[in-house]
């Protein structure tokens, strides 16, 4: 697949101005204080591109080429999913489900509309197996056409009929706040050892006593958080231990670091990451099965598994915590109830479990890349400039040396 060229195509939906929007500053958080606009559906012209049909976002994210059309089966698609479609340079999204289902606000999806992106979803899941992968696709009003052929119908997503799905999903919080609290006792019943147990840690070859562990995760502004902490000295300075999550890892690399630790089913980690030299643990199930480690086998690098019930940044953190680790610091990593509502139910628990135990050494660093701006700026340099102008001023006055310069260089000029 990596040889296909871009096919030419129509241009997706644009904004008043004729350009499609950028996304660059448009975050996860301020999506929910303030919606921008787009191009209502009704009114957005046909885009036409190839369907590329898969079932697993992140994966299809990695090998669709600019100007192609993703057709999709994601529930309530996440933040990160929807940027690695955007940063992809899709042109249409069709998702056989809801992007946003109503049941939390998971305002990620908008930022497809924002961008320019047509969106249609609710197609049914029927078209992720009548629809062949490389079929030329046409997004039109509420229809999926291949040729003059309708494949598929669903609702288009705007700006607006996002905003009204997601004023009536905060409406539904308190019921969703419910049956996380019930998940998370029925988990604390089944998984309360991880309080207060010490866990069956796999043998590292890494020394994590006494010493900050950084632990990556591709979640929201994952980079931004990482690139600032690169920025700011903290990496050179404290040079922590690196623990990458699935894609993590390659995050780390892309920045020149290599990871020490590589966590996770292995389903998103580059061969060059797996390659690098770092310890790999392979998460595995508590029934004994461990996906990811065929692709270990077949790249022929050493591995260890650990089994657990609860999601691979979790046993990122316990890895750390109980081999001594002094501090930890999470980049990407999830920690609102927004984000814990978009791993799904069946995964906040342990989270939320996890981070109870660490909590004392633990420091989340999202949203670290707005804390402060370390950026200097010209109304600073300004009175900056002009103190320095003053004293040369002064000293050049005062200075019997600099007087006896000046006058020999005057007398030169006459």
């Amino acid at each position: 697949m990596a040889d296909r060229e871009p096919p030419s195509v129509a241009p997706g939906p644009t904004t008043d101005a004729g350009a499609l929007m950028p996304t660059d500053g448009v975050t996860h958080e301020h999506l929910h204080a303030s919606i921008p606009t787009s191009v209502p559906a009704a009114l957005a012209p046909p885009v036409t591109g190839i369907a590329r049909v898969g079932r697993r976002t992140k994966d299809l994210a990695k090998t669709i080429l600019p100007g192609e059309i993703a057709v999709i089966d994601h529930e309530d698609l996440d933040t990160v999913a929807t940027e690695s479609l955007l940063a992809a340079g899709v042109v249409g999204v069709v998702n056989a489900s809801a992007c946003i289902s109503g049941r939390y606000p998971n305002a990620g999806p908008l930022l497809l509309p924002v961008a320019g992106v047509s969106v249609l979803d609710g197609v049914g899941s029927e078209i992720m197996d009548s629809l062949a992968d490389g079929t030329l696709i046409t997004i039109s009003g509420e229809q999926v056409l291949a040729g003059t052929e309708v494949v598929a119908e669903g609702s288009a997503q705007d700006t607006n009929t996002f905003a009204k799905i997601l004023e009536h999903s905060r409406n539904n919080m308190g019921d969703e706040l419910q049956r996380f609290a019930e998940n998370t006792l029925n988990y604390i019943q089944r998984e309360g050892h991880l309080l207060i147990d010490n866990p069956d840690i796999p043998d590292i070859p890494v020394d994590f006593q006494g010493r900050h562990v950084l632990v990556v995760v591709r979640g929201v502004d994952y980079k931004k958080d990482l690139d600032h902490l690169r920025r700011s000295g903290y990496l050179t300075e404290q040079k922590p231990l690196l623990i990458g999550v699935d894609g993590g890892a390659d995050a780390l690399l892309e920045l020149g670091y290599k990871p020490d630790v590589i966590i996770g089913d292995m389903d998103s980690v580059s061969p060059t990451a797996l390659k690098c030299g770092a310890a790999l643990i392979v998460h595995g199930y508590t029934d004994g099965r461990a996906p990811g480690a065929e692709l270990l086998e077949e790249l022929g690098v050493p591995y260890k598994v650990f089994a657990s019930t609860g999601t691979s940044e979790d046993i990122a953190m316990l890895v750390a915590f109980e081999r001594g680790a002094d501090l930890i610091v999470a980049v990407g990593t999830h920690s609102s109830m927004v984000d814990f509502l978009d791993k799904g139910r069946a995964g906040m628990a342990s989270t939320f479990l996890v981070r109870m135990k660490v909590g004392p050494i633990l420091v989340d660093a999202k949203g670290v890349n707005r804390l402060y701006d370390n950026r200097v700026r010209k109304r600073d340099l300004i009175p900056l400039v002009a103190a320095a102008i003053i004293t040369l001023i002064i000293i050049g006055i005062v200075s019997d040396p600099i007087r006896t310069v000046m006058r020999g260089l005057l007398l030169s000029v006459r």
